[in-house]
C-alpha cells in the first residue's frame, strides 16, 4: 500500500436487513474505536464523508418473503452511489455498516466501476453465514442473509438493477467465502447448485488459515480489484461478542490476524465492508477496537517489515455475465522478512 492513498469512510447507520436492533450504531462506535486515526497510521489519507440518511427501521413481519424491501433498496441506492462516487474519486471505499444487506450497495458499485476499467473482481466474503438464501429459502425474510445471493442475480428486481447496473451484479465465480460455519438447509444446496468456493470452519481446521488465504487468493494480478466484505460475526464470539448472530468455533485472534496480513500483503485491496458490528450486545466497545486492529492489519500492520513477494498468474477468465471474474491456477502468497537494521 503506497503512502499517501487516498480512502474514504462512509457510515451507513441501519440495521434495516438485521434480525436483531442495533446495527445501526456500527459507524460510531468504529469512529470511537479510533478507525480513522489507526488507518493514518498506515500511511492513508482518510476522508470521513459522513453518514448516510434513509428511512428508519419500521420492524414488520417479512411480505412476500422479504422484511423491509422497499427500505433496503432505499438504503442500497444510497450506498451504491456514495461508493461509486468515492471509487471515481480514486479513492479506497470503507463502508461502516450497519447490517450485512448494504453490501448489495457497496459491491454493485465496485463491479460497475470495475467493468468501466475493464479490470477483473474478486471478493472475499468474511462471514460466519453464507448469506445465499432467497425468499423461498429464508426461514425468516431477513435480507442480511440474502446479500450475495442478490448480487448473483437471484433476489428481487429492485435489489438486482441497484445503481442501474445490469444483473447480476458478479457471478460466484468471483467470489471466496471464509469462515462459513451456519448454513440453512436448502441454502446449503443453493451454494452447491451455484458452484460457490466456500472455504468453511472444517477446511480451516484441517489445513490451517495460511492454506486457506493462499487458495482464497489464488489468481489475483495487478489486473485484480479485491473487494473484502467482512462481517464481524465472522470472529470467534469469545473475542467478539458484539454482533447480533454469534456463531461459535469461528476463527481466532492469530488466525483473523493472519487473514488480514496475507491480503495485505497482496497490495490489491481496492474497497472494504464493515458491517453486523452491535455495540447493544458489546462490553466497553471491545468487538469495535478488535474490529479497527485487524483493519490495521488488512491495511499492512505487521510485527515485523515484511517485503511481498508476488508472483501474478496471467491466467483469467470471465464469467459468462457480471463483472470481469479473476480465476486461475493457485498462486502462493508468500513474505520474507527483511533485515531489521541494529539499534
Amino acid at each position: 500500500m503506497s503512502l499517501g492513498r487516498q480512502a474514504s469512510l462512509i457510515g451507513a447507520p441501519t440495521d434495516i436487513g438485521a434480525a436483531d436492533r442495533g446495527a445501526s450504531m456500527g459507524p460510531e462506535a468504529l469512529r470511537v474505536a479510533g478507525l480513522q486515526a489507526a488507518l493514518q497510521g498506515r500511511g492513508l489519507q482518510v476522508f470521513d464523508v459522513g453518514n448516510l440518511s434513509g428511512p428508519a427501521n419500521p420492524w414488520q413481519p417479512p411480505r412476500e418473503g422479504y422484511r423491509h424491501l422497499e427500505q433496503v433498496v432505499h438504503w442500497n441506492r444510497a450506498v451504491h452511489d456514495a461508493v461509486f462516487a468515492e471509487l471515481r474519486l480514486g479513492r479506497l471505499p470503507i463502508l461502516l455498516g450497519g447490517d450485512h444487506s448494504l453490501s448489495i450497495g457497496s459491491i454493485s458499485a465496485v463491479a460497475r466501476r470495475c467493468r468501466e476499467e475493464g479490470k477483473k473482481l474478486r471478493v472475499l466474503w468474511l462471514d460466519a453465514h453464507a448469506d445465499f438464501n432467497t425468499s423461498e429459502l429464508s426461514p425468516s425474510g431477513n435480507i442480511h442473509g440474502m446479500p450475495l445471493a442478490c448480487l448473483c442475480g437471484f433476489g428481487p428486481r429492485e435489489l438486482l438493477e441497484i445503481g442501474g447496473a445490469r444483473a447480476p451484479a458478479i457471478t460466484p465465480s468471483c467470489v471466496r467465502q471464509i469462515g462459513i460455519r451456519s448454513v440453512d438447509d436448502g441454502e446449503k444446496r443453493f451454494v452447491h447448485d451455484q458452484g460457490l468456493d466456500v472455504f468453511d470452519m472444517r477446511h480451516i481446521d484441517e489445513m490451517g488459515m495460511r492454506q486457506t488465504m493462499e487458495h482464497a487468493l489464488a489468481g489475483l494480478d495487478s489486473d485484480t480489484h479485491l473487494h473484502v466484505s467482512f462481517d464481524v460475526d465472522f470472529l470467534d464470539p469469545d473475542i467478539a461478542p458484539g454482533v447480533g448472530t454469534t456463531v461459535a468455533g469461528g476463527p481466532t485472534y492469530r488466525e483473523a490476524q493472519l487473514c488480514m496480513e496475507m491480503i495485505a500483503d497482496t497490495r490489491r485491496l481496492g474497497s472494504l465492508d464493515i458491517v453486523e458490528l452491535n455495540p447493544a450486545f458489546d462490553v466497553r466497545n471491545k468487538t469495535a477496537a478488535l474490529a479497527v486492529d485487524l483493519v490495521e492489519s488488512l491495511f499492512g500492520k505487521s510485527t515485523l517489515v515484511r517485503r511481498p513477494v508476488w508472483k501474478p498468474s496471467d491466467q483469467h477468465s470471465t464469467g459468462p455475465s457480471g463483472a470481469h471474474c479473476g480465476v486461475g491456477t493457485t498462486t502462493s502468497v508468500v513474505t520474507a522478512t527483511a533485515p531489521v537494521a541494529a539499534g
